[in-house]
């Protein structure tokens, strides 16, 4: 079973949708001992770092997510929530990893939020398997994840370069929306639920 992690921030609609079109056996649930149990976890998130970090500690969810140990998959706010600090609301978050999340610069003359689609540089993870260099996911975003040794892939805007996707051990996540992405995102997902 995959526990989609409830905790009010964002519409997880597209999410339970795109893992009911994969067959997937998924349950929204904010229930600690659920996601404990679960066989991997997606975390998404539309929103707010700090109002996100104050629900997921009201609803007891911080030490379950940090101690996670089969597959999991952070999207969008979720895949910044695992780094340790964002810019929005200089907040501390999860710490999974020691990345900070700052703000695009608006000097750079692109448009802020980055929203639609760009192309994303791929390395060799399971993840991103039957996935090309170059293939168009969907962002939408105003603050990103430094690019790192945890970069699985890379994404370029607003004059930087940053985490597309990260991976830690068995923590993954995405800065783009899979459930928003068509093909590409339908088999990174279908990637995500393969793994063991």
């Amino acid at each position: 079973m995959t526990a989609v992690v409830d905790y009010n921030s964002g519409n997880v609609r597209s999410v339970m949708n795109a893992l009911s079109r994969l067959g997937a056996d998924a349950v929204l649930t904010a229930d600690p001992d659920q996601i404990r149990r679960a066989d991997r976890v997606i975390f998404p998130g539309v929103g707010a770092a700090a109002s996100a970090m104050a629900e997921l500690e009201k609803r007891g969810l911080t030490e379950v997510l940090r101690e996670y140990e089969r597959p999991f998959l952070g999207i969008c706010l979720g895949m910044q929530l695992m780094n340790s600090f964002s810019e929005e609301g200089n907040v501390s978050l999860l710490g999974i990893t020691p990345e900070h999340v700052r703000l695009f610069d608006r000097a750079a003359g692109d448009k802020i939020p980055h929203v639609g689609w760009n192309e994303i540089q791929v390395s060799d993870d399971p993840l991103f398997k039957g996935i090309a260099d170059g293939t168009w996911f969907y962002f939408v975003h105003s603050y990103y994840a430094e690019a790192s040794e945890r970069t699985i892939a890379s994404c370029s805007y607003a004059g930087v370069t940053f985490s597309a996707a990260i991976r830690k051990d068995n923590f993954c996540g995405v800065q783009f929306h899979p459930e928003k992405s068509g093909g590409a995102g339908a088999l990174l997902l279908k990637n995500f639920l393969e793994v063991k």
